[in-house]
């Protein structure tokens, strides 16, 4: 696994051990109470914590308020995102798309620690499906053998991944950069070794203490009186700011916001030039010095012209191309308009209610909580199906599209369940776990209002495969493509498909919420000072 940023861990060694160690003379300010003094009841907080980092492959975007939505003319008259203000709080998102070599890293990890004779629909179940090249009227053999695995496309990005495979990356992702970073702390020995249930998950490491006990090296000073852990120290808590949130899809509203980056159009609170795509100006060439007339996007500017021509291809790319082959935007980000489209984590609906949360606004909350029945053998020994698919017949599990198993729960991991009406008892902020469908949309017009709902108890207001194509299984996804016209390119579009689905134009790349300070903290926050003369002008000179 490639090493991560040495100066990160270091910035980590100095605000979280010493923080936590060398803060013996700070004061409770609601107690007076020493904090981080193992006399006075060993109390501890990491006083020093200066910001959180960046993770492997993430760029920092600054959040804000943005007009959500496609804000000029419509042609398709789909008038599925109509536009509004909202704000997205600061987060990372991955420089460019998940490549095949990153998703071989991953499967190869899979095969090395899951027994394929064992659990052979693991392994399987993350395997892209290469077949989604074929055309029928098209030959495109030499991509069903040799794209995902030939060196030559190591860096074009993952296509034939489904919304669950993408989600489920995310999470393997999380694991491997947090147990990364306990060996480079001194807190793991490296552990090559990790069969079936025992392999490292970040949720069992952080909720189920001592279930990693081969693997210490040597924990954090406990100042716990009473400390179970003696001189081998403490496992890393969420209070010490080590480990990483997780890797997850962006939102839909973390996409657009990205994609538009409008923080290069800014001068202080005011937009002085609105944005088409992610680049200023309503050009898809680039307008400066001698790239001028280059294209900006790898996508399809017309029936038969996928490249440009012999002895100037434009973009080189007839199908993808390498990542970072295009300037990025104005965040640091490459390819968000062309190349592949891109998963996020929406469950779609044609129009959001004007009701609806302004602040990160998301489709999709089904409330969870931790599964106490957790076995002594690191794990549930048997994979676990996604409880929103029914059984078949038999009471047994059932498959995707393709036959394949779909999976919720690996062995080792820390099972999850909905929370219970029981659970949330006295709540004004939400009653029930899954809220896929609030407010969606006008319950008197389903053609099942006098039957009180559908007859096998879903949705009301869509009749999957017969008079639409819409349910709680159907995912968003953002962004042109290599086969997509210029249309697609404009952040504000969208278009959905089942999240078991994968196509040969859909990829994704990962995000991470940001935690504390928006503008990352004290060496980034704004000074603010009194204007020295003509306070009134706000423009520059």
């Amino acid at each position: 696994m490639k090493k991560l940023v040495k100066p990160f861990y270091q910035i980590l060694s100095i605000t979280a051990l010493v923080g936590l160690a060398s803060c013996g003379g700070a004061k409770s300010d609601g107690t007076g109470w020493k904090i981080n003094d193992k006399k006075n009841g060993g109390f501890q907080a990491n006083l020093k914590f200066d910001g959180m980092e960046n993770g492997p492959g993430l760029v920092f975007v600054e959040g804000g308020t943005f007009t959500m939505g496609r804000v000029e003319e419509d042609f398709i008259k789909d008038w599925n995102n109509i536009p509004r203000q909202v704000t997205v709080s600061s987060f990372y998102m991955d420089e460019h798309e998940v490549t095949n070599i990153m998703y071989q890293e991953y499967l190869y990890w899979i095969d090395r620690v899951y027994d394929r004779d064992y659990y052979p629909e693991i392994y399987n179940s993350a395997l892209p499906d290469s077949l989604v090249w074929r055309n029928k009227l098209g030959y495109s053999e030499h991509l069903v053998k040799y794209y995902f695995k030939y060196p030559a496309y190591n860096f074009y990005p993952v296509v034939g991944v489904s919304w669950l495979q993408a989600s489920r990356y995310a999470a393997w992702r999380t694991d491997r950069v947090n147990e990364q970073i306990l060996i480079d702390e001194g807190i793991f020995n490296v552990y090559p070794d990790q069969r079936d249930a025992d392999n490292f998950n970040t949720n069992v490491y952080l909720y189920k203490e001592g279930e990693y006990a081969q693997q210490n090296k040597k924990g954090l000073k406990d100042l716990d009186p009473e400390s179970p852990y003696g001189k081998e120290g403490r496992p890393a808590r969420i209070q010490d700011g080590i480990l990483l949130p997780e890797y997850r899809l962006p939102t839909e509203a973390e996409w657009e916001f990205a994609a538009i980056s409008a923080i290069g159009n800014r001068l202080y609170e005011n937009t002085y030039e609105g944005k088409k795509f992610g680049w200023s100006g309503n050009n898809v060439r680039n307008g400066e010095g001698n790239k001028r007339g280059e294209i900006l996007a790898n996508y399809r500017r017309g029936r038969g012209n996928n490249m440009g021509s012999a002895g100037f291809l434009n973009d080189e790319g007839d199908y993808t191309i390498q990542v970072k082959h295009y300037p990025p935007n104005d965040y640091g980000l490459y390819d968000m308009q062309g190349n592949v489209a891109e998963w996020v984590m929406d469950v779609y609906r044609p129009l959001t209610p004007e009701d609806a949360n302004d602040l990160n606004p998301f489709r999709g909350n089904v409330y969870k909580k931790f599964d106490n029945n957790y076995n002594e053998s690191g794990g549930y020994t048997e994979v676990l199906v996604d409880p929103q698919f029914k059984l078949d017949e038999n009471g047994d599990t059932v498959y995707d599209s393709h036959g394949e198993k779909i999976i919720l729960n690996l062995p080792g991991e820390l099972p999850t369940k909905q929370v219970t009406e029981e659970d949330n008892l006295g709540r004004r902020n939400y009653q029930e776990a899954d809220n896929i469908d609030f407010l969606d949309g006008d319950v008197e017009s389903s053609i099942y209002y006098d039957k009180g709902g559908s007859p096998d108890g879903g949705p009301v207001m869509y009749d999957y495969s017969k008079t639409s194509l819409v349910n709680d299984h159907v995912r968003v996804y953002k962004g042109g493509s290599w086969r997509d016209g210029a249309y697609w390119l404009v952040p504000g579009t969208r278009r959905y498909l089942e999240e078991d689905q994968a196509t040969d134009y859909i990829g994704f790349r990962c995000a991470m919420s940001h935690l504390g300070a928006q503008n990352r903290g004290e060496k980034n926050k704004k000074k603010h000072k009194a204007p020295k003369a003509d306070k009134f002008r706000w423009y520059r000179k």
